[in-house]
């Protein structure tokens, strides 16, 4: 959600923005801008809609330095317009800045500029910053700050330019990720590692409530007093970052088929020696946790809704999954007892670090489920355990649902382990079964693709679809109605199979697509049920299934696993249906509308 980047170097400073903006583009975005410090001073450039746009406004006469900062922008505040585009400038052309994040009490801030006079020219609560940056100006960019940020309630990433200082970019951070590396060519920032690091492998990473400031040979990081601070840079490895689509027609498609491999490589260093090694995330006095929570958004939650199930059935301890965006406002129902399993691919998302912070401030274990070495989530987490996913650039998730859910499977085997709640012989089989998960992950995948695509050409002029599970089953429905929602735009909807005659089953006309997860053997015969008691009312009734007897019109089989990880098969030939229907549809598949990567605001 929304991508800053800046440049204090020696190359031209519009194509080293351009191009880390280009890398930045998978976060989700509306309209683009950059500012460049120039002979006649900060120069903007701002474009509506796609960087492709920014670009060719740029081929046509981009602002001339070596100084200067970029944005892409995905709206809160007003409507994707180029006025509203970032960056944003001060009324005396002082301070430009781009921001991500957002600034909750924009409003009474705007009514107390217009009462001095100074009224705002976009609809962003962006330009209140700018506007009180050039009312508040100090000389000094830094000691303009420390009047400025005060002021501010909510949650900001500030890339700054001061036009007394045309060699600097300035930066502030709370609540928003903000990183910054030095290259021969010069100092950068930016919000995501994904631009910075074509330029170096060793990024430095701000902490809330620090200030920087970027010049062409060094970067200053200062706290909230203006005391200098001393920092040491964080290794990124490569393939985090690797964005190139290898011949596939989308990113998506590229890493649903990379999930049995980061998959293999999720789990490889957790499996030893016939039983499960957490590492440093490994469970101190297991004996004492009484329940376990899991908190996520999106595809995050679901893999929490599989993973009590499973944390359930292995260890008898009490599980649960919330939403974080519920959790961070409601009553706290944790202490010293409960394990709380917190799941965020990028480790910043907004609603999953607050919620998380309550949960410390409870008193509660806190283990975070991360792709991001030293994330916002990863460092505010009592433990963290590593998924191996690397970079994913389609917004739609893949391959970071399966590798959080194999690691809820070892966090889950591990705690069986440590309580002896299974016996040896049942632990060996679920954990001989995890091994064999990403071979039968790639046979999934490969015998999946025809009948995928035979049912999306089915369903794709649909309007409507709906999913049905019962248990794991149903994890794996919502998954699968989220992918096709979020990127085929057809409204899908996921039911407890049970509910169906609780009301759903009204919305059931001749036609509609019907999509049934039947992979547990031991409520097979109640998905059956509810398969016919669609099918009377002429549902089109789509099944997967490793049962090799059950009959439908349409049926995809997956292979047999163990009972609590069928949900990791199941839910690919899901991905690919949501991928075909998409395609089918015309659909921008890795860019739906309206959706950002990381949702770093809440």
């Amino acid at each position: 959600m929304c991508g800053i980047i800046g440049y204090a170097g020696v190359e031209p400073a519009a194509p080293v923005l351009l191009n880390a903006l280009e890398r930045l583009e998978y976060r989700g975005y509306d309209s683009a801008g950059l500012a460049i410090v120039g002979a006649q001073g900060i120069e903007r450039l701002r474009a509506q809609g796609r960087l492709r746009n920014l670009r060719g406004k740029a081929e046509s006469g981009a602002p001339e330095g070596v100084v200067g900062i970029g944005h892409t922008r995905w709206a809160t505040h007003g409507a994707p317009t180029e006025q509203n585009a970032h960056p944003h400038v001060g009324a005396k052309g002082l301070y430009t800045i781009v921001h991500n994040g957002i600034i909750e009490n924009y409003a009474a801030l705007r009514d107390d500029l217009r009462a001095q006079g100074i009224a705002c020219a976009t609809d962003t609560d962006t330009e209140v910053i700018a506007q009180l940056l050039d009312l508040y100006d100090a000389g000094s960019p830094l000691e303009t700050l420390r009047k400025v940020l005060p002021l501010l309630a909510g949650s900001y990433a500030l890339a700054i330019l001061y036009r007394g200082e045309p060699d600097s970019v300035y930066a502030a951070r709370l609540r928003s990720p903000l990183l910054a590396c030095l290259c021969p060519s010069g100092a950068l920032l930016a919000s995501d590692a994904a631009a910075l690091l074509p330029h170096s492998r060793e990024i430095y990473r701000m902490a809330d409530g620090e200030l920087a400031r970027l010049r062409r040979a060094e970067i200053q990081f200062f706290d909230a007093s203006l005391n200098a601070v001393e920092k040491q840079p964080v290794a990124i490895d490569r393939h985090v970052t690797a964005a190139d689509k290898e011949g596939w027609a989308h990113f998506m498609r590229k890493e649903m088929a990379e999930q049995p491999e980061t998959v293999r490589l999720t789990l490889e260093p957790l499996l030893k020696r016939g039983g499960v090694d957490l590492g440093e995330a490994d469970l101190k006095n297991p004996g004492e946790i009484d329940r376990v929570l899991f908190l996520g958004c999106g595809s995050a939650w679901h893999v929490g809704v599989a993973g009590r199930l499973v944390i359930e059935e292995l260890t008898g301890i009490p599980a649960s999954a919330e939403l974080a965006s519920e959790f961070r406002s409601a009553p706290i129902t944790v202490n010293r007892n409960t394990l709380v399993i917190v799941i965020s691919q990028s480790g910043e998302t907004a609603d999953t670090l607050m919620a998380l912070r309550r949960a410390n401030e409870a008193g509660a274990r806190t283990l975070g489920i991360i792709n991001v070495v030293g994330s916002s989530i990863a460092q505010e987490s009592g433990s963290v355990l590593y998924t191996k996913a690397g970079l994913e650039v389609a917004v739609a998730t893949t391959k970071a649902y399966s590798t959080q859910l194999a690691a809820v499977y070892a966090v889950a085997a591990r705690l069986a382990q440590l309580r002896g709640s299974v016996s040896e012989g049942a632990l060996q089989e679920f954990l001989h079964a995890l091994a064999a998960l990403p071979d039968q992950m790639e046979e999934t995948l490969q015998s999946s693709e025809s009948p995928a695509l035979a049912w999306a050409q089915a369903v794709h002029k649909q309007e409507h679809a709906y999913y049905l599970g019962r248990q794991l089953d149903y994890a794996a429905a919502l998954e699968g109605s989220l992918k096709l929602k979020e990127i085929s735009y057809i409204h899908a909807e996921a039911y407890a199979a049970g509910e169906l005659k609780h009301g759903t089953i009204s919305l059931i006309e001749p036609g509609t697509p019907v999509i049934c997860a039947c992979c547990r053997e031991d409520v097979l015969a109640k998905a059956l049920s509810n398969m016919e008691e669609v099918r009377a009312r002429g549902a089109d009734v789509f099944a997967v299934t490793s049962d090799p007897q059950l009959r439908a019109a349409h049926v995809l089989r997956i292979p047999k696993t163990h009972p609590l990880l069928g949900v990791s098969l199941a839910v690919l030939p899901l991905q690919l249906f949501a991928y075909h229907c998409a395609r089918l549809r015309g659909c921008d598949i890795d860019k739906p509308r309206s959706l950002a990567k990381s949702v770093t605001v809440e």
